[in-house]
């Protein structure tokens, strides 16, 4: 695909410019919109749902080193205080039917910090990218502010590099399934979301297989009228394009080139999707039972019993207690708040 890219620079304002659970359709028959609940009636609902996540949390975040530091790192606990790593030890699944199933939270939406579990840090926890030496942060390719969804990753799945999706003909990208949650809230980094599968896209990044799976909180509003793909299209109209769009442009600031996806960037549906999911969690069970090899993955955890990479509670403690405090605190980058324009033919 032939290409012309130009960047435009423009200070972005303070406020959120973007609006939130704008989404609008209309026919020539008539006109359908979602419209926002007032501000006052939104912020009740939202309390409400914070308080009850509070109640029915089953994992506690501990915060280390100094945020903007290479040091900075989220540790995991259960809430009764015992460490896990949120890559083994958290459940993939939910519920007993194997419906729900447990997101991990890395970046919430409209923020630029690129978050993940750390494979190579024992207990996983989560920190922010590191390219040459400095923090990494996407950047703002317009009308997109940051990531504009809760993005994160499922547990206990593992996309492994020595196996070749048929379906897409490229090997796995070496780390657990990326989830793109798309429901109203802006969840919080280290939360641990319960989401039911939608569909999913497949990026091809750098010849490696990167599935997308998208889904939503079965707590949002909407969840019950969500069940499969085109229920996307239907309720968050232009949502899936802008999803492709912005894996396509988004490493272009960074002077790489476009994204390619399989299946010309259509969406797979839910079908589809869970079979990928538990695909992976089958290669992750291969990975913590040293069926499979890992490299520089770390595999200790608290609480997969058959894995030789078991360790106890106070081994996990110590760990999470000796993470290093502090750290060299860099200057956020003016990416943070910089448009670029960029222009695709």
């Amino acid at each position: 695909m032939s290409m012309a890219v130009r960047f435009v620079f423009t200070k972005i304002p303070s406020h959120n410019v973007f609006g939130r659970n704008l989404f609008s359709s209309s026919s020539a028959k008539g006109t359908r919109r979602f419209h926002a609940t007032t501000a006052a009636a939104q912020q009740h609902l939202q309390t409400l749902a914070t308080d009850k996540r509070k109640k029915m949390s089953n994992y506690q975040i501990v915060e280390k080193g100094a945020p903007n530091s290479t040091n900075y790192s989220i540790y995991f606990k259960t809430a009764c205080g015992k460490g896990v790593s949120p890559l083994h030890d958290i459940p993939l699944y939910a519920n007993e039917e194997k419906t729900v199933y447990n997101m991990v939270v890395e970046v919430p939406r409209w923020t630029n910090a690129k978050m993940e579990i750390s494979l190579k840090n024992p207990l996983n926890p989560i920190k922010q990218d590191v390219k040459k030496g400095k923090l990494r942060f996407v950047a703002n390719c317009f009308p997109h502010k940051g990531y504009i969804w809760n993005y994160g990753a499922f547990p206990q799945t593992w996309e492994n590099p020595d196996h070749i999706e048929p379906s897409t003909g490229c090997k796995g990208d070496n780390d657990p399934i990326d989830v793109l949650e798309i429901g109203y809230r802006v969840a919080k980094r280290g939360e641990v979301v319960q989401v039911k599968i939608l569909g999913t896209i497949a990026l091809i990044d750098e010849g490696e297989t990167d599935w997308k799976i998208i889904a939503i909180d079965v707590k949002d509003p909407l969840a019950d009228k969500l069940n499969d793909i085109g229920d996307v299209d239907k309720h968050f109209p232009g949502l899936l394009r802008a999803t492709v769009e912005w894996f396509k442009i988004y490493k272009i600031p960074d002077g790489k080139p476009e994204n390619q996806f399989a299946f010309n960037g259509d969406a797979k549906n839910a079908a589809f999707a869970t079979n990928v999911v538990a695909e992976t969690h089958k290669f992750w069970q291969g990975l913590i039972s040293q069926q499979l090899e890992g490299g520089s993955i770390s595999r200790l955890n608290t609480t997969v019993t058959d894995s030789p990479f078991l360790t106890n509670p106070d081994e996990a403690e110590k760990i999470i207690s000796e993470a290093p405090e502090g750290g060299d605190v860099e200057e956020v980058t003016d990416i943070v708040d910089k448009w670029h324009f960029i222009h695709l033919k």
